[in-house]
């Protein structure tokens, strides 16, 4: 009597290697949206050229253009428009057209979503980086930094402000009620604070108590820091204390990346308030 040898199942792929072909799926179908991406790239770069053309001319006592300044700025600008604004808007439409929910009832494991939502931002934030940097530094005179130092220092800065700025994103996707109303929830902060973190005005313009304010978020720590990578070292008395204060925008970026962390954790759903 013969006895029938089963093989066992093989094994489901892990999170990582999911969170890869995911990735893979989510560059894909935003590349495919033409004119999000014209959108996505073109943005910051009109309003770079919209500010640097209007407000020209250099900056007294500083040895630097206002074009340097604002420059600086729409990097920053750029790394939380592909992060925090791509991400609660995309995410809330997910949410809202039920893709999550239908995510959420396959075997893949849920840290492969945000694992492919992490090489899509990291991708992107990437390439809109790298377009804003030749156009400021071709067009505009920015200069970019001449040693490892300056480089180290954007890489912890674009890595720290990109993750926080991301985590914040993925936890105010669950404010919107439907996706139709989520490119007002994310888009009206994300132009306030804009204003008030030295993007569009530079900051020794803005008043002491909108800083303030301004200080609470990332971006504003964000522009600070790029200023210190991209403008010479005059350039810091522009600033609220006179200084780049490295330390603290290393502990303010940090403090977001683990305050967007439980954020997520606290109010992410996989489906929308109304469906129950």
């Amino acid at each position: 009597m013969s006895t029938v040898v089963t093989k066992p199942a093989p094994a489901l792929p892990g999170a990582w290697a999911v969170g890869l072909s995911r990735g893979a799926v989510e560059i894909k179908q935003f590349a495919r949206q033409r004119d999000a991406v014209i959108f996505t790239f073109a943005f910051p770069i009109v309003f770079l050229a919209l500010f640097a053309s209007i407000f020209g001319g250099s900056v007294e006592g500083t040895g630097v253009t206002a074009s340097q300044l604002y420059a600086a700025g729409m990097v920053a600008a750029g790394i939380m428009s592909t992060s925090f604004q791509s991400l609660g808007i995309s995410i809330a439409v997910e949410r809202d057209e039920k893709v999550l929910r239908r995510l959420r009832g396959t075997p893949m494991p849920p840290a492969a979503y945000f694992l492919g939502k992490v090489w899509l931002v990291l991708l992107t934030g990437l390439a809109e980086t790298a377009v804003l940097l030749f156009v400021g530094a071709s067009l505009f005179d920015l200069d970019l930094p001449a040693s490892a130092v300056k480089w180290l220092t954007f890489a912890w800065i674009f890595t720290l402000g990109l993750t926080g700025c991301a985590l914040l994103g993925i936890a105010i996707s669950s404010l919107p009620k439907s996706g139709k109303s989520a490119s007002s929830v994310v888009v009206l902060p994300f132009l306030i604070l804009q204003f008030i973190s030295g993007v569009f005005i530079p900051v020794h313009q803005i008043p002491d108590w909108l800083l303030n304010i301004g200080a609470l978020f990332p971006l504003k720590w964000m522009c600070q820091g790029l200023r210190g990578v991209f403008l010479p070292e005059s350039a810091a008395v522009l600033e609220q204390t006179g200084s780049w204060e490295y330390g603290r925008i290393a502990l303010v970026l940090g403090a977001w990346v683990l305050g967007g962390l439980v954020l997520c954790l606290l109010t992410f759903t996989w489906k929308n308030r109304r469906d129950g």
